[in-house]
């Protein structure tokens, strides 16, 4: 079956959006070329480690990338980490990770395939878990693998460097992991591989070691790290500035308005489905004055619509204009049914899902986040009585209905 590839330069300028660094991309521009001769698509491979079972937009950077390989014809092939993430990726880290167990990585993989499948074709999409040769290496094998670098290359790792200097402990089977990611690319003879500009020494040390195995050394592309709402730290659930990709799509459109008017732009070429035509046309329009806050509510339309449908971002938009500037409780809340007309407000919250822990929600109280009929709440240790249809706010765009039998 002859495949109908778009044209070399239409390709190459859908695979340059919001890239950091294609090496080398005159390699790149010879293998589409090559493709597009041979009508045989490349193969672009993509490693995740289920280390966290939640996803959020950051890690949609990379995904998106991999699904516009998709659209151009490409094979997509998706590396589950199942093995790996049992040693954990140190790239940019200033400590051992915990290990995981191999159970815990396979529970964790099912729901980063569900998430990942909002972004990725999954039809066509070609999935392995890395166990699947990583578990059957002999010893002689692993001492090969490891024959094609040295302990020196892999102290110039950023990471690495800085805590072999700060005496900070780096355990012998981190300095694995590096040659367990190449494997990788070898086992799926990998043509390109996508990765965020954390990973750039896995991915050039996969380079060299597939001209090793005799491979043609696959292409890397890396993706900008994605700052999280408070615009200064990566994105990240364990410091509360993060998106989920499985956010409410009032949820994700409240939270996209937050971002620091700086990351305006950025945020339409990492996280938006856009041309670069189109994104030009956004920056040089605030450039010249166009109000930011204008600009936010495209944003949020856009990134929520690539998510959910355009139906959807109408919807969220429509909300957010009632709640915010209207001041308007929505219409369609959750309810929550207390057992007790006595209990302690961190309690309800936590329990009816509204924040991930019940420290999250005494912060929030503390903070004045939290109200009851719009009188704020500051105090998380006192139980509060409870009536029967009580509105308790939590946050910005936050609702519970309380019920009492």
């Amino acid at each position: 079956m002859i495949k109908v590839f778009p044209t070399l330069n239409e390709q190459m300028d859908l695979i340059r959006k919001g890239v950091e660094e294609i090496i080398p991309e005159e390699e790149l521009e010879k293998k589409i070329a090559k493709s597009i001769k041979d009508n045989k698509p490349l193969r672009v491979k993509l490693g995740a480690d289920p280390s966290r079972p939640d996803l959020h937009i950051g890690h949609g950077v990379v995904l998106k990338k991999l699904r516009t390989f998709q659209e151009i014809g490409h094979q997509a092939v998706l590396i589950i980490g199942d093995f790996t993430a049992m040693i954990g990726d140190p790239s940019g880290k200033n400590k051992t990770r915990p290990a995981l167990t191999f159970e815990e990585t396979k529970e964790n993989a099912k729901s980063y395939f569900e998430q990942a499948g909002i972004i990725l074709n999954t039809k066509g999409l070609e999935i392995r878990n890395n166990s699947e040769w990583l578990n059957k290496m002999s010893f002689g094998d692993v001492i090969r693998l490891l024959s094609n670098s040295t302990i020196a290359r892999l102290l110039e790792r950023d990471d690495f460097s800085k805590r072999y200097k700060n005496g900070v402990a780096i355990s012998v089977h981190e300095l694995l992991y590096p040659f367990a990611q190449s494997y990788d690319s070898i086992a799926v003879k990998s043509d390109i591989e996508l990765g965020g500009t954390d990973q750039k020494f896995n991915l050039l040390l996969a380079r060299d070691i597939q001209r090793e195995y005799n491979q043609i050394p696959q292409v890397i592309i890396t993706m900008p790290i994605l700052e999280g709402l408070d615009g200064v730290n990566k994105m990240s659930k364990s410091l509360d500035n993060y998106i989920g990709l499985t956010e409410k799509p009032n949820d994700m459109y409240g939270k996209i308005l937050s971002i620091p008017d700086e990351l305006i732009t950025r945020y339409f070429t990492l996280v938006s489905d856009l041309s670069v035509d189109e994104i030009d046309k956004i920056k040089s329009d605030l450039e010249e004055g166009k109000n930011p806050r204008d600009a936010k509510h495209e944003l949020a339309f856009e990134i929520t619509k690539s998510y959910y449908s355009i139906d959807d971002a109408k919807n969220a938009a429509d909300a957010f204009h009632k709640l915010v500037i209207k001041k308007d409780i929505p219409d369609d809340i959750p309810e929550y049914k207390c057992l007790s007309e006595n209990i302690l407000l961190a309690d309800i919250i936590f329990d009816a899902k509204m924040v991930s822990s019940k420290g999250e929600a005494k912060r929030l109280i503390k903070q004045g986040g939290v109200s009851i009929n719009k009188e704020k709440v500051t105090e998380f240790l006192n139980k509060i009585n409870i009536k029967n249809n009580d509105i308790v706010k939590i946050g910005k765009r936050k609702f519970l209905k309380l019920i009492v039998d």
